[in-house]
């Protein structure tokens, strides 16, 4: 049985500030990737280091969704672009 994706009000908000190219590329691989075992590590989907983020990032391209896993419900929290060691979410820059 597949996950229920949810997005967080903030990262329907980082979605909007992405190119619609970007948009869409998040959304498919946010479906692809996460609908079926989101917490089963992979090339690009992995757990974090503790942090005020999110427990888990997906990578897609340069682009970052950062999210949790609740009982059969993924709920995406932040979405990003990545740039050296840093990740503009939304107007944001932070260091990861």
């Amino acid at each position: 049985m597949p996950y229920r994706i949810e997005y967080s009000p903030d990262a329907e908000e980082h979605l909007r500030l992405l190119t619609k190219r970007e948009q869409g590329m998040v959304l498919d691989a946010v479906d692809e990737q996460l609908a079926f075992q989101p917490a089963t590590e992979t090339r690009n989907r992995k757990p974090m280091r503790p942090n005020p983020l999110a427990p888990w990032e997906l990578r897609v391209g340069r682009l970052r969704v950062y999210y949790d896993i609740e009982v059969e419900e993924v709920i995406v929290l932040a979405i990003g672009i990545k740039k050296g060691g840093r990740v503009r979410i939304g107007k944001e820059v932070i260091d990861i």
